[in-house]
């Protein structure tokens, strides 16, 4: 994978959102790292970041419970601009309802649902696959 790559992490958990940064930032695979603290926001910063550089983020990370929107809330709006997106979402998230597992199927663009915490060696399968 070259380093130009993009990654957003969308989670509300700054303790999460801090450690999963460093693995992120310790596998030296991407070039830009992203982060937003819930879904309408990123929601928004991913749209402009399209605007300015006329591409979405190669992956992302979103957490499912968060303030202000929700991964679903997310997700609904992201749909609108999937046939703009090639990366990958995978939901990463403490919950273990199996609804919110068979919900995030219901989103083609999800390419996976990980439990946390997600460890070094989980990222790095991912992002080289």
């Amino acid at each position: 994978m070259k380093k130009n790559k993009s990654i957003c992490i969308i989670e509300d958990d700054e303790n999460y959102l801090t450690l999963t940064q460093k693995m992120i930032e310790f596998t030296g695979l991407f070039g830009e790292i992203l982060t937003f603290r819930n879904g309408k926001e990123a929601f928004e910063g991913i749209l402009q970041r399209k605007k300015d550089t006329e591409s979405f983020p190669d992956y992302i990370l979103l957490d499912i419970n968060m303030p202000i929107w929700d991964a679903w809330d997310f997700l609904d709006e992201f749909s609108k601009y999937s046939s703009e997106f090639s990366g990958m979402i995978y939901i990463i998230t403490s919950s273990i309802n199996k609804v919110d597992e068979a919900y995030a199927d219901q989103y083609p663009f999800v390419k996976g649902y990980l439990k946390k915490p997600v460890g070094l060696e989980k990222l790095i399968e991912i992002f080289s696959s």
